[in-house]
């Protein structure tokens, strides 16, 4: 099957529910037995068709009621306002996990799983973020809230630093690996504290993370 030709390229920042050590990464159950959380992206290389979606920002609100691979979950995008009309079919689509293979991106899998999608929200995203720092800023509209900081030990001595590395992944090839805390008051609430925070370059194509 042929797909729509598209490539995404930019900073992301997701923060979910789990303990540090993401239990999803590792094949294994979530550390709470559900899955909430969200994700960030800033596009600083992409296209979708003809569509130039260099500059685009988007972001993924998700949650199920018990890990992922089981399914009844539901999701929202939200997009900001200054991408076109154009750009803003295209992002849906992406995120969506339309015009990519089967299981290729964590995109794909979470459409899959999910028997609810929201309508997709169009509110300005303030985003900034530091991989190697492992700090991050987000601010969507009034929905929602989110900050990302080192991991501190509880025994003291100062930023821990971890990195996750998947070379098959389906959403990353490497991460840093923080502290994160996000509120959310969209059709999906979130209110995390200091749990998994993710900072990572996500390149997507229709085949998947470009490794």
């Amino acid at each position: 099957m042929a797909f729509v030709d598209w490539y995404i390229e930019g900073d992301a920042f997701g923060n979910c529910n789990c303990g540090y050590a993401c239990p999803c990464q590792f094949e294994d159950l979530p550390t709470h037995g559900h899955c909430r959380g969200f994700e960030v992206l800033e596009i600083t290389k992409g296209h979708f068709g003809d569509t130039d979606l260099t500059g685009t920002k988007a972001a993924l609100i998700y949650a199920w009621p018990g890990p992922v691979f089981e399914g009844g979950g539901e999701l929202q995008v939200i997009i900001d306002p200054s991408a076109t009309e154009a750009q803003r079919t295209a992002l849906e689509k992406v995120f969506h996990g339309k015009e990519t293979e089967e299981m290729a991106t964590h995109w794909f899998v979470f459409r899959a799983m999910c028997d609810t999608v929201h309508e997709t929200l169009h509110l300005p995203i303030d985003f900034k973020m530091d991989m190697e720092e492992r700090s991050a800023s987000v601010t969507i509209g009034d929905v929602l809230t989110s900050t990302g900081r080192p991991i501190e030990a509880p025994h003291g001595g100062g930023p821990h630093r971890v990195r996750i590395d998947i070379p098959g992944g389906i959403e990353f090839t490497l991460a840093e690996i923080g502290s994160a805390s996000t509120k959310a008051d969209a059709a999906i609430k979130l209110d995390l504290n200091d749990s998994y925070g993710q900072w990572h370059v996500m390149k997507h194509g229709p085949s998947g993370v470009a490794h």
